[in-house]
């Protein structure tokens, strides 16, 4: 297990505990402002504002606050139409590098939820002809074919992100640092869900 000990400011604090809202735990240990637990890393800031990063993957944590850079390489993935909308299931896998990140911030890009139906119309056509990325999409018809007792919807996400970000890497060849997928299962179960499954 390693262990990462790196001195935050507030605006580091705040954007940490925004980023991982979901994943705050209720009980923290005594002098800790809160703590985050994800997978492969437990993230405990304390009221010094020291973070203390802990796991197999504490350095992946740990990393924007330690470089120079706030950012590396990196393909990533995310889906839409399984919330309070249901379907069509999209799900788009893009290869962002260090050089874009100015672009993307001239744009006025930081919090996606931030950004109202207008402003996404405006900017994603930009976005699309500098960015590298590949959409997958699965209609409510197709939905229904694939769910049922061995396609559950974490299944059918799971096969949607490796497919899409299989074709971002195999058709770009990207070279990339990381590859970040939004946590919707667990690792080992992502990895089950993606088992045996042809490209």
């Amino acid at each position: 297990m390693e262990t990462i000990t790196i001195l935050l400011n507030d605006k580091q604090i705040l954007k940490l505990k925004q980023t991982f809202a979901d994943n705050i735990v209720s009980k923290c240990p005594n002098y800790a402002l809160f703590q985050i637990k994800v997978e492969g890393c437990t993230i405990t800031v304390y009221t010094s504002k020291k973070a203390v990063f802990q796991g197999k993957d504490a350095n992946i944590y740990a990393m924007p606050f330690t470089k120079d850079t706030q950012f590396i390489d990196q393909c990533g993935s995310d889906e839409v139409g399984t919330g309070d909308y249901f379907g069509p299931i999209v799900v788009t896998a893009s290869f962002v590098e260090k050089e874009d990140i100015p672009y993307l911030e001239q744009l006025g890009i930081k919090d996606s939820k931030k950004l109202t139906d207008e402003k996404i119309l405006e900017i994603a056509p930009k976005i699309a002809k500098r960015i590298k990325y590949r959409t997958l999409i699965l209609s409510n018809k197709e939905y229904n074919e694939k769910h049922g007792k061995d396609n559950n919807m974490n299944k059918i996400k799971a096969i949607m992100h490796n497919k899409v970000l299989y074709q971002l890497v195999e058709e770009e060849k990207p070279k990339y640092d990381y590859i970040i997928v939004d946590e919707f299962a667990k690792e080992n179960r992502y990895y089950g869900y993606i088992d045996n499954m042809s490209h």
